[in-house]
């Protein structure tokens, strides 16, 4: 894998932090900007591999300014962040590489969509592989192996576990977690995450469990 560039095409700085993250996890320089300062952006010299498009509030102009600088520009691949009441609204260029991902969804599914959108055909290249103990994680395709045996985990538990894993020696409240991982404040309340963590742990094993550790009176964190 080698070094991308991303524009994020935003009226509000909502995702500037999941930006950061994004940045700390690949290897992308991301250049911020708005309906305003789009065609400052696309003419400031850089070349760019993905536009990320948050679809929030972004009128009709700047949507077609988008769709033509990806056109002339080799229809360069398109991510658009929707909000899920707004699906049936989604518009996606019509030729290239594009994908969708709704506001809700948690930051290492923002990674692993943004990864295959960046590096096709690259998807278990060493970055993508996280090998803890007799653990396997592949981030491309939302796979996890112990002992190269495939676990079968739910999306969230996937992602619970890829986020502790990629994120070690850090405590995380529940509160992190939720927000983090399941992209909004779940209304079930904290408890969800403790359920998920407990079903992560019963199926990864007793070895790679020992790594998820309870801090008591604020979170989890996994230690290497």
């Amino acid at each position: 894998m080698h070094h991308k560039n991303i524009l994020l095409v935003a009226r509000t700085s909502r995702y500037i932090e999941r930006m950061r993250e994004l940045k700390r996890t690949l290897d992308v320089s991301i250049l911020p900007s708005s309906p305003e300062t789009f065609s400052q952006a696309i003419n400031s010299g850089h070349s760019f591999d993905l536009v990320i498009l948050d679809g929030e509030g972004l009128g009709q102009d700047t949507l077609a300014a988008v769709d033509s600088y990806v056109s002339d520009n080799g229809f360069i691949p398109v991510l658009v962040i929707q909000e899920e009441s707004k699906l049936a609204k989604l518009r996606l260029p019509s030729q290239g590489r594009n994908d969708f991902i709704l506001s809700s969804s948690g930051q290492a599914e923002l990674e692993v969509r943004c990864a295959l959108l960046l590096w096709p055909g690259e998807e278990s290249a060493p970055a993508d592989i996280v090998t803890i103990d007799n653990m396997t994680i592949n981030l491309a395709t939302y796979q996890v192996y112990i002992d190269e045996q495939p676990v079968d985990l739910t999306l969230m538990e996937y992602s619970l576990l890829s986020f502790l894993a990629t994120h070690p020696s850090r405590a995380y409240s529940r509160e992190t977690l939720l927000h983090r991982v399941w992209g909004f404040e779940y209304c079930g309340g904290t408890r969800t995450v403790d359920v998920h963590i407990r079903r992560v742990r019963s199926k990864v094993g007793p070895q790679v469990a020992a790594h998820i550790v309870t801090v008591r009176g604020v979170g989890y964190l996994f230690k290497l």
